[in-house]
């Protein structure tokens, strides 16, 4: 008995290969110098295979190319010995008293033999479920027959003697689609397009889920989307989405048609794994898990805990991978060794619904476990980390409240941090949002996990560019967490410094220092001086002193600090090597240019043999190692540099990470300053492109390739274009950063300029001179940027036409910077020449040569 056609039978792929194959016209079938007599189709259940397998032999029959056809439902040797055994009662009139006996005579008739008329038969083997069951079974090779097997199993035993193995997928959108629409017209039912192939999608393309939901559609009479309502409600099962009678003379339920593979895949070796496997592998993502996720410790202790009764109690890693390959070969999963784990999400579904209640939330915490064990601290895989989200997004769909019971699980926190550091800051921020709104509704708004996540939602706020909104929330935190954990508890520490930090980056560089300052008074106090918080703290304290215009101090206090780093936690710790990297910028920004490439070239060769030379910090050294080797007088030498370290960001990091746009930022601000300034403005205006679409237009980063984007078109020749650009850009830096930060203060410095150069000097004197008050006022009489204006707006001074006054002004300017800056410092010795030259322009030729 061929089953009969399902209805709206789909003529897919794998039939028309079945066909060219019987037909003898499918080169792919010759292996060798033999033709390949045998097709084993393979497959999870509810693919369509015996249905696939139903149609070629229907095929064979109704073309009269076939004299003996038999179909035997092949699930147990017992069913595959009685399917034989009948043949060979109707064919050779064989006593079946002795049932294998009768087998065999079949299976030895099948055998070609000389001077005998050629028989043409087809034998079928329906649902084989163990290829040892079928031991002296199979059917031998002939030139005049041909074998065909339908089987969830992979086992390397099926193929082999001229058999070859065919998997048989999924639908396809547009097969899903086809059936769909197909099966509901037969019954006058019109559902629109998108509502079917969403459908189709909810139940990933599995034909006997389609052919269960069309029928339950209309039984029912509901529409496609109250269908797809009902999927997605958490409360209902697979059994409610099923139709009362099932179709197509099916007798399984989707849920039902794998509980026997998961049975049978539980007793292949090692014993007792298999299903515990597959359920922790039914909380995360079906289009690929990392191996390493379910062959981790977390993994690997659920295993262990779930095989009680087994002799060997202890899982291990070659355990884990065995349970993995038994699922596989019965088409439950799909693994690709040392690799990914694919598992259809029907699957799934199934697994989860057949957990007790009290074993879900347990192991759904198991694979977070798991994924976070997995998630290495430094991603230098971006398609692992990608994959480790997925996975977290997969397992808190459908388990989260079991990931905010009895508390956040840490997984939540690194996913989010992973979508920041991998560049997605507004994903990240978004995340933390949702976390900290769900944490504070589950458990309250003093839960110390609402407050992290609140934490963590300020932080990349900055990171998004919103350092203003980043300070007011952790200001707002820093209340709750000395209400709640008093003044003195570590987190409120740390909320402390980091709302210096942001301050600091909203433009109060001064105050982030005093903060900072204050707070490292109370780590010496609690923790002591050689806590690594307490380094910390120093760390920042040197950081915002040499912003906030002291570059001197904070290279002095760099370099104390570095002692005290070596000394606690040895010279190679990654703590060590960042002062290094910041000693080494902050001797640059106060004069030794050179000697800041020197140290950055040491520190380079330190960074590859500790942590490698993708690690990003890493190559953030090879960042400022080409930046200060070009501020030391090698202009070329930097674009090559930058070249050469964007392809590897790019390789390592993804082109639209932020620090692979920063790459592309500098490698056009060195390829200006080598002389190409038309190249680095085509080069900025091609970044801002893609700044506005990664981290949109009001990000600090985008609002800095705008600014070096005016400059450069200016450098090119096109001072009033430069001085238009620069004035668009001042009303957006006062808008998102206020008129006192000092990227806008920087941006009136820039405007005053261009419009010097596009001729109007008077106007770029007066410009300067407002400047000056403003930046006195902000940032102080001696900061570097107050003492840049006072140089520039001499110059105009005497551009405009005064070049007395513009002398005198240098004069007066050159103490103060042998005062604050030393008589060697770049900027001094530039202010010497500049006084030089306008005392000569000035008239006073003996002033000029001197």
């Amino acid at each position: 008995m061929i089953p009969p056609r399902a209805d709206c039978f789909q003529d897919r792929a794998e039939a028309a290969r079945l066909r060219q194959a019987l037909a003898g016209v499918d080169t792919a079938v010759l292996v060798g110098q033999d033709t390949v007599r045998g097709q084993v189709l393979t497959g999870m259940g509810g693919v369509g295979k015996t249905q696939l397998a139903a149609d070629y032999a229907r095929t064979a029959w109704q073309t009269r190319t076939l004299d003996v056809l038999v179909w035997i439902t092949a699930d147990t040797r017992s069913a595959a010995v009685t399917g034989y055994a009948k043949a060979a009662a109707e064919v050779l009139a064989a006593d079946t008293d002795d049932l294998e006996t009768a087998a065999e005579k079949f299976v030895a008739w099948l055998e070609p033999k000389p001077h005998q008329r050629p028989c043409r038969w087809l034998i079928v083997l329906d649902d084989v479920a163990d290829p040892e069951a079928l031991h002296g079974l199979w059917p031998p090779a002939s030139p005049h027959g041909r074998t065909l097997v339908t089987t969830r199993r992979r086992d390397a035993a099926l193929t082999g003697r001229q058999r070859r193995l065919i998997n048989v997928g999924l639908f396809t959108r547009t097969e899903a689609l086809a059936y769909l629409t197909t099966a509901l017209a037969a019954h006058d039912r019109h559902e629109p397009d998108e509502q079917l192939a969403a459908l189709a999608a909810d139940l990933g393309h599995l034909p006997l889920a389609l052919s269960q939901a069309a029928a339950y559609l209309i039984d029912s009479g509901q529409t496609a989307a109250a269908y797809r309502t009902l999927l997605a409600d958490r409360t209902a099962t697979l059994a409610d989405a099923a139709p009362a009678v099932l179709p197509d003379d099916q007798t399984r339920t989707m849920s039902a048609a794998w509980s026997l593979s998961i049975e049978r895949a539980d007793t292949l070796p090692p014993a007792g794994l298999a299903r515990p496997m597959l359920q922790l592998a039914a909380f995360l993502d079906p289009n690929g898990i990392p191996e390493t996720v379910l062959t981790s410790p977390p993994a690997l202790a659920h295993l262990t805990a779930e095989r009680a009764g087994y002799r060997r109690p202890e899982a291990t890693g070659e355990d884990a991978t065995g349970a993995l390959r038994a699922l596989h070969r019965l088409s439950l999963i799909d693994h690709t060794p040392n690799q990914t784990v694919r598992v259809h999400e029907l699957i799934q579904r199934a697994v989860r619904e057949r957990l007790p209640d009290d074993h879900k939330h347990p192991a759904a915490r198991t694979a977070a476990d798991a994924l976070l064990a997995a998630w290495p601290d430094v991603e230098r895989d971006t398609t692992l980390a990608q994959a480790l989200r997925a996975n977290t997004t997969a397992l808190t769909s459908c388990a989260a409240d079991a990931l905010y019971q009895p508390g956040v699980h840490t997984v939540l926190y690194r996913m989010g941090t992973s979508l920041g550091e991998s560049g997605q800051v507004t994903a990240a921020v978004d995340h933390f949002h949702h976390l900290a709104a769900t944490t504070r509704r589950q458990l309250g708004p003093d839960h110390l996990d609402t407050l992290t996540a609140r934490h963590d939602l300020a932080y990349w706020r900055g990171e998004a560019g919103d350092a203003a909104g980043a300070a007011t929330a952790l200001a707002e935190l820093l209340e709750d967490r000395v209400r709640v954990l008093g003044p003195h508890h570590p987190d409120t520490s740390t909320t402390r410094g980091n709302l210096a930090y942001w301050r600091g980056w909203a433009g109060d560089a001064a105050g982030a220092a005093t903060a900072f300052a204050e707070l490292l008074e109370d780590r010496v106090r609690v923790v002591g001086p050689d806590h690594p918080d307490t380094l910390n703290t120093r760390h920042n304290l040197a950081y915002w002193r040499g912003v906030a215009g002291d570059a001197a101090g904070a290279a002095t206090a760099f370099a104390e600090l570095l002692e005290d780093r070596v000394r606690v936690v040895g010279p190679d710790h990654p703590h060590t090597l960042n002062t290094r990297h910041n000693l080494a910028r902050w001797r640059g920004e106060a004069g030794d240019a050179a000697g800041a490439a020197t140290a950055l070239a040491e520190l380079l060769e330190d960074h590859v043999r500790v942590l490698g030379p993708d690690h990003p910090d890493t190559l953030t050294v090879r960042h400022k190692l080409a930046h200060w080797r070009g501020e030391a007088g090698d202009a070329a030498g930097p674009a090559t540099a930058f070249a050469e370290l964007l392809e590897d960001r790019v390789r390592v990091l993804g082109p639209d990470h932020p620090d692979t746009l920063n790459t592309r930022h500098n490698l056009a601000r060195w390829r200006g300053e080598a002389g190409d300034a038309a190249g680095a403005a085509t080069a900025f205006a091609e970044l801002l492109e893609d700044r506005v679409r990664v981290v949109g237009p009001d990000h600090p980063d985008t609002l800095s390739t705008r600014h070096q984007l005016a400059r450069w078109r200016g450098e090119a020749g096109d001072a009033a274009g430069a001085v238009e650009a620069t004035t668009k850009l001042l009303e957006d830096r006062v808008r998102v950063h206020g008129p006192d930060h000092p990227h806008t203060l920087n941006t009136r410095h820039n405007l005053a300029r261009w419009r010097g150069e596009a001729g109007d000097a008077a106007g770029a004197a007066t410009a300067f001179a407002e400047l000056l008050e403003d930046r006195v006022r902000v940032l102080g009489p001696d900061h570097p940027h107050t003492l840049n204006t006072r140089h520039n707006l001499a110059r105009w001074r005497g551009e405009a036409g005064d070049a007395a006054g513009a002398a005198t002004a240098l004069a007066e300017l050159l103490e103060d910077q042998v005062r604050v800056l030393g008589p060697d410092h770049p900027h001094t010795l530039n202010t010497g020449h500049q006084l030089a030259r306008w005392r000569g322009e000035a008239g006073e030729s003996d002033g000029a040569v001197g």
